[in-house]
């Protein structure tokens, strides 16, 4: 008899903390969200300089980097929500009409034509060496559970250290390719997360 396995097992994200996603191989993971540009606005020499520029950011890293883009069909429901509650609010028969009617365009309107929206991501990523440290038979005797916790603690605190000096390398490139950059909190990362594995659900989790 096979025992069902949770959907879980196959996340292979360890912990969420600082803003960091830690993997069960030990790496850890920084997400920037980026800014996108419409080059079919800027003229031929404006393009060409934001491709170069772009062009020698990529080449100056000596680390590797993953671009994530997400696409999701456009939720009118909230705006249609609103728009239902101004039109209880109005006292004018003729707005209350109008409103009506505006709300019947929208609903049509989308569901005749995807309206999607883009979000870009960089993803940075970093992932200590393991050395193996001889302790003395001082630190074995006296080892103790908390000793392992503060240890593990200093370690966390070297390796964000690292990881953030790389993320804001990948910043600083991108800004001056006229990106605009922000990096995700605790909270974003696992909204990020959240919604890449149910991406049939509209609401955020509930936060524990």
């Amino acid at each position: 008899m096979t025992v069902p396995q949770s959907s879980q097992q196959f996340i292979p994200i360890k912990e969420i903390r600082d803003g960091i996603a830690i993997m069960e191989d030990g790496s850890l993971n920084m997400v920037v969200m980026a800014s996108s540009i419409n080059m079919s606005l800027k003229s031929p020499d404006e393009q060409q300089a934001v491709l170069l520029q772009f062009q020698s950011f990529l080449n100056s890293l000596d680390f590797s980097i993953q671009m994530y883009v997400q696409s999701r069909r456009y939720d009118v429901r909230p705006y249609i929500a609103l728009l239902e509650g101004r039109e209880k609010e109005q006292i004018d028969d003729l707005a209350k009409i109008q409103i009506r009617e505006y709300i019947a365009f929208i609903k049509t309107f989308t569901e005749q034509t995807n309206i999607m929206t883009k979000n870009f991501f960089v993803v940075v990523s970093y992932k200590p060496s393991i050395i193996e440290k001889n302790t003395s038979l001082f630190e074995r005797l006296l080892g103790s559970t908390k000793t392992k916790k503060q240890s593990d603690e200093d370690a966390f605190s070297v390796n964000k250290s690292q990881l953030e000096q790389r993320t804001y390398i990948v910043e600083q490139g991108l800004v001056r390719s006229g990106i605009r950059t922000v990096e995700l909190g605790t909270e974003e990362l696992i909204e990020l997360f959240y919604r890449i594995f149910n991406p049939g659900e509209q609401d955020k989790p509930i936060l524990a």
